[in-house]
């Protein structure tokens, strides 16, 4: 049975998965809302489509809760870690439709036991330019799935009010006394994945 997590809660993988938890699928959905209209009668006619916005989901390997090398940001352009332990499945260009939008599979046992912490992050590509941020986000969640049997393990529905931000990172797996656990995180960032990217102590621009 699925544990349902709120904000800053954490749940150990290991237990919930029992022995032999090798691999988990990391689940990555939202939706866009419903855009304004605006402008009086005949604003929705006239008015330019607003463009999609397009989120990517990347998946941060921390070293001590340090971002050492732009190698270890897995997401659409390096879609596999170098250890093969995190691979990216694909991007989803719009996030319409139900379940997840984007997927993450990590193989736990193949971690390099130098990165303690895997940060699984969305930044809206090209925010600044098309002037969107999660305000205009809803229904995100972030989940994990034993990849064994395909069961829900935990998920996080993120509820909060993220106007203005353009980064976000919804949750991570971590290492813990030889345990592998979930932290819902939830926590937005203005300045995009570069800015999240400078917290940890890597510039990517």
């Amino acid at each position: 049975m699925s544990v349902s997590l709120q904000k800053g809660q954490k749940v150990s993988l290991s237990k919930e998965g029992k022995e032999g938890l090798n691999r988990v699928i990391v689940g990555l959905g939202w939706d866009e809302a419903q855009p304004q209209r605006g402008g009086g009668l005949f604003g929705g006619l006239f008015s330019a489509p607003a463009q999609s916005i397009d989120c990517d989901a990347s998946a941060l390997m921390l070293q001590n809760g340090k971002l050492t090398d732009k190698g270890d940001i897995v997401y659409f352009g390096n879609l596999r870690h170098r250890s093969g332990a995190v691979q990216h499945m694909g991007d989803n260009l719009t996030g319409e439709g139900d379940g997840d939008d984007e997927q993450i599979v990590i193989e736990l046992d193949r971690v390099p036991a130098e990165y303690d912490r895997i940060v699984m992050v969305v930044n809206i590509y090209q925010a600044m330019a098309r002037k969107q941020h999660f305000g205009m986000i809803r229904n995100a969640f972030i989940r994990i799935v034993d990849a064994r049997n395909n069961q829900e393990m935990c998920r996080y529905n993120l509820s909060e009010n993220y106007d203005n931000m353009t980064a976000m990172i919804f949750g991570e797996v971590y290492r813990n006394n030889g345990e592998w656990k979930f932290n819902a995180i939830g926590s937005g960032y203005q300045g995009g994945l570069a800015a999240l990217c400078a917290n940890y102590g890597v510039d990517v621009e």
